[in-house]
């Protein structure tokens, strides 16, 4: 793919995701339906209509592009390309009214994750990347921190306390015991975060592809990793950790021999 092809690919995906936005904020802070799913997570109108929306117009414009979809499920296609669409990330947040939500839009070339975009529509931030462009707040381009210890780092996580149920109790509590700072300012939010070097490391015990599809192109774009908590560099592990680069021996130094525990 040349990087032509890749710019104006990265381009609709700002767009679509911008325009989704617009539609979670049509809901933001109103009266709407929303229900509970099986895994104890909700779903809402306005996620329903934003991936709704989001899946006709790639279809429209690249019908042979197959998408996954967080409520959609999956669709097929024949080109190579793979969307992945998670149309609220941090529901939990989005229907408290708190502003720390976004729109999630990810690119799999022939597997490989290539661009994404994060919109946080209340906040009026977009991060975005694409492989071998850079990584953009806003359209200006942005890199993660410079931190070089973690005693100095501002760790962040979704929450902290669901560690343990998911194997990774006593790395989490290290982690935080050697972080100078800890905040919960989480879902994607933390990520954006870290991308844009406004925090240095964060993590979640539990992930879906669909949440992570686009934060590995930004993150590694911005100059930082993404990987599982075994430090592979994947999308689908079912768990994250994304760190500004220079702390990511470190992290992984506390990780791997502290969570003995730990299957995944």
């Amino acid at each position: 793919m040349s990087e032509e092809e890749l710019r104006e690919l990265l381009d609709f995906g700002v767009e679509l995701a911008h325009e989704a936005g617009e539609i979670t904020l049509r809901y933001f802070r109103k009266e709407f339906e929303k229900k509970v799913k099986a895994n104890n997570t909700f779903v809402t109108e306005a996620d329903l209509e934003a991936e709704s929306f989001l899946r006709r117009r790639i279809n429209e414009k690249f019908p042979e592009d197959a998408i996954l979809g967080e409520e959609g499920g999956g669709l097929e296609g024949s080109s190579g390309r793979r969307w992945i669409i998670d149309p609220i990330d941090g529901t939990y947040s989005f229907v408290h009214g708190v502003p720390l939500y976004g729109v999630l839009l990810g690119l799999e070339v022939e597997g490989e994750p290539t661009l994404g975009v994060i919109n946080l529509p209340a906040l009026g931030e977009v991060v975005s990347a694409a492989k071998g462009l850079g990584c953009y707040l806003n359209g200006a381009r942005t890199r993660v921190s410079r931190t070089s210890a973690l005693s100095e780092s501002l760790l962040l996580a979704t929450d902290f306390g669901t560690c343990d149920r998911y194997g990774f109790g006593a790395a989490a509590a290290e982690l935080q015991r050697r972080a100078g700072e800890r905040r919960t300012w989480g879902d994607c939010y933390g990520y954006a975060l870290v991308a844009t070097g406004r925090a240095d490391v964060m993590f979640d015990p539990v992930v879906a592809v669909w949440d992570c599809a686009a934060l590995l192109p930004i993150l590694e774009e911005a100059g930082g990793t993404f990987t599982d908590w075994k430090g592979k560099r994947t999308i689908h592990s079912g768990n994250a950790i994304a760190t500004n680069g220079a702390l990511f021996d470190e992290v992984m130094g506390i990780i791997t021999p502290t969570d003995k525990e730990f299957k995944g």
